[in-house]
């Protein structure tokens, strides 16, 4: 293949391979906590922290970083505590991170919202050497939470209350949660856009729901799913010049109708009719 012949492209491909991993990994705990659309408000949020990295002319991975980690924790706080619903806390996020993005980015030495737009979209051209390291660090994070608590962290997110009278911590584990969601966000901006990485957290999930049962095999195959998609799509962006995001969640959509057709009870009841045929009849009605 030729793409890898271009340091800009291996780059964008080890990119998309970590969001792969890490965003449905987190994802699949946010799908059984109904909060499917964290991701979005983080992602919001993030948009500050990246401006505000322009505004300081420091690295945006860094300040997207802080800055949606504590947005996330706020968020969490706000939900536990009860103050406010969990969907008005989203909705602060959702506004408040917009607005602070467009804001400080005005502020910004030769600021103006073209410089967002690699991040709201992602762009396989603009992966730097110098954001490999983090990413790499960062995703390395999501998937040692992930791999060490799944257990804890599927408990919590199924039912909270059985989770505390288990001896759980439950308060550190759902912060955690928001940390781990908040760097996931801050690893995948780069490669599928602020606006969608909240989709690529979910769809794989939601496909793999459809042809398995049980957390562990849902975890496994939304990762594989995840990393599919996101190679295909950095690659298909690469050949046909578009946003790799786009790309990448559309990608992701397909399957999930392929997986969604595939598991629909009408083809189920088909092959096992084939079965019964194959097997000269064995298992089919007779009629009466």
């Amino acid at each position: 293949m030729d793409l890898l012949n271009y340091a800009f492209m291996q780059r964008a491909l080890l990119a998309a391979l970590l969001v792969g991993m890490t965003a449905p990994a987190v994802g699949v705990f946010l799908v059984q906590r109904r909060q499917a659309i964290m991701g979005d408000g983080i992602g919001h949020v993030a948009l500050t922290g990246v401006a505000l990295g322009f505004l300081l002319q420091v690295s945006p991975v860094w300040t997207a970083v802080g800055v949606s980690v504590a947005g996330s924790l706020a968020m969490e706080l706000i939900r536990s505590y009860g103050k406010a619903r969990g969907d008005l806390a989203l909705a602060m996020l959702f506004y408040g991170g917009m607005a602070g993005g467009v804001m400080i980015i005005y502020l910004a030495p030769n600021g103006s919202n073209a410089n967002l737009a690699t991040y709201l979209f992602g762009s396989i051209s603009t992966v730097s050497p110098q954001d490999i390291p983090p990413m790499i660090a960062l995703a390395a994070f999501v998937l040692l939470v992930v791999v060490a608590l799944r257990r804890q962290l599927f408990a919590v997110c199924q039912d909270e209350e059985f989770a505390y009278v288990g001896g759980l911590p439950v308060r550190a584990l759902n912060l955690l949660l928001a940390v781990t969601a908040a760097v996931t966000v801050t690893v995948a901006m780069r490669a599928v856009g602020l606006l969608l990485v909240s989709a690529l957290m979910v769809i794989p999930v939601a496909a793999a729901q459809q042809v398995t049962r049980g957390f562990a095999w849902t975890l496994a195959v939304s990762v594989v799913i995840g990393v599919t998609v996101a190679l295909s799509g950095t690659v298909f962006s690469y050949y046909a010049d578009v946003p790799p995001g786009s790309s990448i969640v559309l990608a992701a959509l397909a399957l999930f109708l392929l997986f969604a057709a595939a598991g629909s009870p009408a083809l189920r009841r088909l092959g096992r009719m084939r079965r019964g045929w194959h097997n000269g009849g064995v298992g089919t009605r007779t009629p009466s």
